[in-house]
């Protein structure tokens, strides 16, 4: 039975999910969705998703939405390590990935949102919202620069779930204004990524050819 991923090629979300795929080798039928054209709204869209939302994972009877669920699905169907070498790591995985949803991703998911609303559908960005989104995703990224300072990756020795989480605003940042390149420590380890995990720089090249479709589209 293959495992359906619908979502759109320039959003963060999906390029966590499929590079966890392609790193775990489970093969993924994609099912686009134009995130653009309102795909995610439509009637038989939302019987998988209520809130109009991409990724969407569909094996069988199984449907997962938000893209950590789906990413610690398909590593759990592996056993892989990506969840974490030990009990202890395990639980470490998951405190970076709450963390990443509540303290990190969010603000850059704002400011992605700014860039788009005023790019693509002529709305003014609103300041106060980018300078609260700006301010959280310094602080959060001193609290990553601090912790990387001495290790290679989020937990333990190896890549995790928690590094793919943590690194997926990397996606648009120089577009959006997210101040990342403040902290030198964050920045070297996403270029480590870059340079040793394959999937990674493969679903980057992904996002990009997507996003600068859309802006030549966009005109």
């Amino acid at each position: 039975m293959s495992i359906k991923i619908y979502g759109d090629a320039g959003s963060g979300s999906l390029r966590r999910v499929t590079a966890v795929a392609a790193m775990l080798n489970i093969d993924i039928e994609r099912v686009p969705i134009d995130l653009f054209k309102g795909e995610s709204h439509t009637p038989g869209f939302l019987q998988l998703n209520p809130h109009g939302l991409t990724p969407v994972l569909q094996e069988g009877d199984t449907v997962l939405w938000e893209a950590s669920a789906i990413n610690l699905y398909l590593a759990e169907k592996t056993n892989s390590e990506l969840l974490g070498k030990t009990p202890a790591e395990k639980f470490e995985v998951l405190q970076w990935m709450f963390w990443s949803g509540e303290q990190w991703r969010v603000f850059s998911t704002l400011l992605f949102d700014e860039w788009a609303g005023a790019i693509f559908m002529g709305k003014p960005k609103v300041d106060a919202i980018v300078q609260m989104a700006t301010g959280r995703i310094r602080d959060a990224a001193g609290v990553l620069n601090a912790h990387l300072a001495t290790r290679p990756f989020i937990v333990g020795d190896a890549l995790t779930l928690a590094d793919i989480d943590i690194a997926a605003p990397f996606s648009q940042y120089t577009r959006t204004g997210a101040p990342f390149g403040e902290f030198p420590n964050l920045v070297a380890w996403q270029q480590r990524l870059l340079e040793t995990v394959p999937a990674w720089a493969a679903t980057r090249d992904e996002v990009e050819k997507r996003i600068a479709g859309a802006l030549e589209a966009n005109g």
